[in-house]
């Protein structure tokens, strides 16, 4: 029998019953592994072209943006479409997130545009390169880990924001108002709202797209297409080394720069990855992701163009097409060069409605609805409901999604803190035989509960010849802690009353040891 035909006998075998070691359901025979079960699973072919057709949405949508976001690094359109064709292929083998779109993005422009607008682009692409390498560095040193950090509530914050921004950048292209525009894009969505409903075969914003520009050209409209948003390129990109003085001076230049690109464009395209695994409800590997974006702003780089991360707008396109694989992703960026080298004509042509219903779908259906209905506001405590406002606001008012983020864990850092040091209690017992009293602490004892702590013990209580402070249902965190135990003890102390500590955890009685200099009556 062959090693395949084993491993099927033993699976259509019934296992002896366990609790039986010298029985041969316990034996493990040496299952050779096939060369093919190593090789990654070929998607289904429905799969395949959900992604295909979902990487040509993402592409078309691609196209405005990255020339907006060239035009606020103040650099020619071609540096941020050469950088998203580069970023979305190489991302695509490099990520540790299937399905997530990467490319040039608009927070990564604002950081980039002073030293683009002031130095020119090579001291931008040079910039890119160093940021690729913090990338990397700071991937390898496990940075992805803190993503355990950020609290649910930022997360739906990061979200909702997220979604505001998307809608917001699509206000040029609505005001002032005009008739035909709105019509166009009340019809696609119509149509992207509107065709699921009767078939799934074909993305739906790319059904809308097509329409709205076939209805452009044969009635002849007059309105902002994708090619008065500049000029599309006509070649392919080529590697190149950016022409700057390499000194200690042009590292301490561009270094700033780099190290802010890698933070941001981590942080967004981490907490991008954690959004795209509660959608689709898989897992990714967000330390590799974290490895791939930087050789990926290497690679953009070397190929004149300017740093990027993951997009939520379009990730969130991709997604709702149905995409779930790599090939999405890497397609996205072959349809990008494709479009703008062989079809530039064409692609021009593209109405900006078509893309603007596109994007205002992707602002609805990203924002989390439930978050602000009023039974979860009611159900929710006040603190989680605060945190992500607090994050909402803060992106939405800078337009810097990395510092909303900050902004919502430090407020929820206060607020858990503030809420551990009230939970922190001290209750009392009097001995029946008098002169014992015992204190018995409960909760986290830190810097933020240890002033109320040292308030609650009665240092003036007559007769009172022992005291017996019980820590065994509290901890002992920090330095604080320690001095606030050694201030009780002094206390009572002066007026001649013996103090007992018992009860401390071996962490808390290590630390009490190790700054106070004493010993508890158990260690």
């Amino acid at each position: 029998m062959s090693v395949r035909g084993v491993a099927v006998h033993l699976a259509r075998t019934p296992r002896p019953a366990v609790g039986c070691p010298k029985s041969m359901g316990s034996m493990k025979l040496p299952v050779k592994t096939s060369a093919r079960s190593l090789l990654p699973k070929v998607p289904a072919p429905a799969q395949i072209r959900a992604d295909v057709l979902a990487g040509l949405v993402v592409a078309l949508a691609l196209i405005p943006e990255a020339i907006a976001f060239s035009l606020i690094a103040g650099v020619d359109p071609r540096v941020g479409l050469y950088a998203s064709f580069v970023m979305a292929v190489s991302i695509a083998f490099l990520g540790g997130r299937p399905a997530m779109i990467s490319a040039a993005t608009g927070a990564m422009a604002l950081v980039a545009a002073p030293l683009s607008i002031e130095h020119g682009v090579d001291h931008l692409i040079a910039a890119t390169l160093l940021a690729g390498l913090f990338q990397i560095v700071l991937g390898l040193a496990g940075v992805a880990k803190l993503m355990r950090f950020v609290p649910p509530s930022v997360m739906t914050g990061f979200i909702n924001a997220l979604a505001i921004l998307i809608f917001l950048s699509q206000m040029p292209y609505l005001v002032p108002f005009d008739v035909p525009v709105y019509v166009m894009v009340a019809i696609g969505l119509a149509i992207i709202f509107g065709l699921p409903r009767l078939t799934k075969a074909v993305p739906a914003p790319l059904v809308a797209i097509v329409v709205l520009t076939i209805a452009t050209l044969t009635m002849g409209l007059s309105t902002r297409t994708v090619g008065d948003e500049g000029e599309l390129p006509d070649t392919f990109p080529v590697p190149l080394i950016p022409d700057v003085p390499y000194t200690w001076d042009t590292l301490a230049l561009i270094a700033p720069y780099s190290l802010t690109l890698a933070l941001v464009g981590l942080m967004e395209s981490l907490m991008t990855a954690k959004v795209v695994d509660d959608r689709t409800r898989t897992t990714s590997d967000h330390a590799r992701e974290a490895r791939g974006q930087g050789i990926a702003n290497i690679l953009v780089g070397l190929f004149g163009g300017m740093a990027g991360c993951a997009m939520i707008g379009q990730t969130m396109i991709n997604v709702s097409s149905g995409a779930r694989t790599r090939i999405s992703t890497f397609l996205a960026g072959v349809f990008l060069i494709i479009l703008c080298v062989g079809l530039g004509d064409i692609v021009g042509l593209i109405p900006m409605a078509a893309l603007v219903a596109v994007m205002i779908f992707v602002s609805i259906v990203t924002f989390d609805w439930h978050s602000i209905a009023p039974s979860t506001v009611r159900r929710l405590p006040w603190t989680e409901t605060l945190t992500m406002v607090v994050t909402v606001a803060v992106v939405v008012a800078t337009g810097n999604l990395a510092l909303g983020v900050i902004a919502g864990v430090l407020v929820s850092m206060v607020l858990f803190t503030r809420k551990a040091a009230l939970h922190a209690d001290v209750t009392s017992v009097l001995d029946p035989e008098g002169g014992t009293r015992v204190y018995s602490v409960h909760g986290e004892v830190f810097f933020a509960s240890t002033s109320a702590l040292v308030d609650r013990f009665d240092y003036t209580e007559p007769g009172l010849t022992k005291v017996v402070v019980d820590m065994s249902g509290a901890h002992v965190w920090d330095s604080s802690a320690v001095a606030a135990l050694d201030q009780v003890s002094a206390h009572f102390r002066r007026r001649g009353v013996q103090v007992h500590i018992t009860g401390l955890n071996e962490p808390s009685a290590h630390l009490h040891k190790e700054l106070s200099g004493t010993l508890t009556d158990e260690h």
